[in-house]
């Protein structure tokens, strides 16, 4: 357990990220979990925090398995995790009714943690996507080919808990690639953190007010440039 609980997280990641600070850099939080990380970091560095909405697409009879995901745009963006679906025998009906699911989801958590607030433009800027972890990367994936439609000038993902071996497919996607520690063997985010509970729609909107809220840049070790 390398990490007391998201926020800690989130401070280390700060620190790492510490480039960037005072820049127009913007943190983009994968919720639910990602946003108690990426809070500390904007507000350590002095940059907004916004959402990237996107859902993991499960096989129907393995919720937790990954057979793809779709995140949230003017036109959904959905990643195919082909040899999951063929393995699983998913046949494209069933897979297009996951897909639906989920972006009703997405449409349901757009509506409780959006309502009244203006998105924060990414187009010509620095994109930092942060979330408290990743296992698979089908999610994380989604989510950097989605972004990618909004043309951020550079796109950083930073994470405290990466598989090495995704890494490389990482950086096909991004500019750069921060990661605090690698997945353990256990393959299990939760197991690198003492206190890792679930959290709920409130915890997000609390999040985002918190980050709303005027705030001064603290002084952070330094850390590498901005790319």
């Amino acid at each position: 357990m390398s990490f007391i609980d998201r926020n800690e997280a989130g401070e280390r990641l700060a620190t790492a990220l510490a480039g960037y600070r005072g820049t127009d850099a913007v943190v983009l939080a994968l919720p639910r979990g990602g946003v108690e990380v990426g809070l500390p970091v904007a507000r350590a560095l002095g940059l907004p925090l916004d959402l990237l909405l996107v859902r993991k697409i499960g096989v129907p009879f393995q919720p937790e398995v990954a057979m793809g995901a779709i995140v949230d745009g003017d036109k959904p963006e959905v990643v195919r995790n082909e040899d999951v679906i063929r393995y699983a025998g998913v046949s494209d009906k069933d897979f297009d009714a996951a897909c639906r699911k989920q972006l009703e989801e997405i449409e349901r958590r757009r509506g409780i943690y959006l309502k009244g607030r203006e998105p924060v433009p990414v187009g010509g800027r620095t994109a930092i996507i942060v979330d408290d972890g990743v296992a698979t990367g089908a999610t994380l994936k989604a989510a950097l080919k989605g972004l990618a439609a909004k043309n951020p000038r550079h796109i950083v993902v930073a994470m405290p808990v990466i598989p090495a071996s995704l890494i490389p497919e990482l950086e096909e996607l991004a500019e750069k690639v921060i990661c605090l520690e690698d997945l353990g063997p256990i393959g299990a985010v939760g197991a690198h953190y003492r206190y890792f509970p679930q959290l709920e729609d409130a915890d997000v909107v609390a999040c985002l007010d918190a980050a709303a809220k005027p705030t001064v840049a603290k002084p952070a070790e330094e850390g590498p440039p901005p790319a």
